[in-house]
């Protein structure tokens, strides 16, 4: 059999018709959109019409939409810059303990620089712990960063129980959300939730990598994080990526046309392996929610008796790709941030496997790897006990 790829939340296979359409900027509209002439300006148009395409899922307005190098930068820039223009309003900043570490560290970084934060905590399944919100906004609370979609266990946060506690108890708070792992595949509407900034990567939806967008609520004031040129508006300096932005956009389209059809598909792959798994072998615990408050194309699944990394190899030599976590954090030797905070009995916490799926993924794939699971857990199982 073909390799079979479950590691979709840590990068995607390019889209047929996305490298199509790249390769053709690449080779034909090759101008600087910041050029006067046709060549520029046909550039300008793809750049446009991309950012249209972004802004029809979140319904917005394209001039709401700003292209970066990635989910990372717009992190970045969202936290950073959203808290240090604000300074004199308060230096309060209220995150989760469960976030990419590309929000973590940012906030890591300001507490050096005089800020205070707190870190939410959440409950069993990856949920925000909404009354310690609660008790956490404040009228000096600046900034709210929390996720939608947790990458690790595939959390889905309450986004609107979060919009009635920031609009009551701290209206003045600028909210950014992370939505890297739900962008195009679950409806997120900024203006209807109250949501000021949304950072999205192209990678994770079959895009390109290198290339993503943040989402700035019009009227919000957040200053450039890069300076130069004044491109993106005056907001975000650099020649634009013509082609990875052409990229983001089509595959925004091509997925947000196919939602439906698409959840139905990931929801089917990820119930029957979980269905399988819990029936076939013993021992083996779901990390993270069980029902719809659980993204449709991950799960995350520990393994006790076995290391993770070790499971990974041994199905990586079946033709299997799977992951034990964050890309970002896979070397890291204390672990996973977001297993521990919940709060995971130690057995589990490096025993885990994440599988994320993608639309290309088939139910003969799910079922392979269901039976080289049944095959390898006993057998390395009796390998660890044996060392015992």
């Amino acid at each position: 059999m073909k390799d079979i790829y479950l590691d979709n939340c840590a990068t995607t296979r390019v889209h047929p018709q996305v490298a199509a359409a790249m390769m053709s900027v690449l080779r034909e509209a090759y101008g600087n959109p910041s050029s006067a002439h046709r060549r520029g300006q046909a550039a300008e148009e793809l750049v446009k019409k991309a950012r249209r395409q972004v802004a029809r899922v979140f319904r917005a307005k394209p001039e709401e939409i700003l292209f970066t190098s990635g989910g990372t930068e717009s992190n970045n820039w969202a936290v950073l810059e959203t808290a240090r223009a604000r300074i004199r309003r308060g230096r309060r900043l209220v995150t989760t303990r469960v976030e990419h570490l590309s929000v973590l560290r940012v906030i890591q970084r300001l507490e050096a620089e005089g800020f205070t934060a707190t870190y939410l905590p959440v409950d069993k399944y990856g949920q925000v712990d909404l009354a310690a919100l609660a008790a956490a906004l404040s009228p000096d609370t600046i900034l709210v960063s929390i996720m939608h979609v947790n990458n690790e266990v595939g959390s889905i946060m309450p986004l609107a129980d979060i919009a009635g506690l920031i609009k009551q108890k701290a209206p003045q708070a600028i909210w950014h959300v992370d939505a890297v792992q739900s962008f195009a595949k679950l409806p997120l509407y900024p203006h209807e939730l109250g949501i000021d900034l949304v950072s999205i990567s192209a990678h994770k939806i079959m895009g390109p990598k290198g290339v993503g967008a943040l989402f700035v609520r019009e009227g919000l004031n957040l200053p450039p994080l890069l300076v130069g040129g004044g491109q993106e508006a005056g907001s975000r300096s650099g020649t634009e990526n013509v082609p990875g932005i052409v990229g983001l956009g089509l595959a925004a389209e091509l997925l947000w046309e196919r939602l439906t059809e698409n959840s139905i598909h990931l929801a089917r792959l990820k119930a029957r392996l979980s269905q399988r798994v819990l029936a076939e072998i013993p021992d083996v615990c779901v990390n993270g929610p069980q029902d719809s408050n659980g993204a449709a194309h991950i799960l995350n699944l520990s393994f006790p008796g076995l290391k993770g990394e070790v499971l990974l190899h041994a199905l990586e030599d079946k033709g299997i790709y799977v992951a034990t976590g964050a890309a970002c954090s896979s070397r890291r030797p204390e672990g996973s941030h977001v297993l521990q905070a919940l709060e995971l009995e130690t057995r589990r916490l490096n025993a885990s496997i994440r599988f994320c799926f993608s639309p290309e993924n088939t139910v003969e794939e799910i079922d392979y790897t269901a039976d080289c699971l049944a095959e390898i857990v006993p057998k390395l199982r009796r390998i660890m006990m044996n060392k015992i």
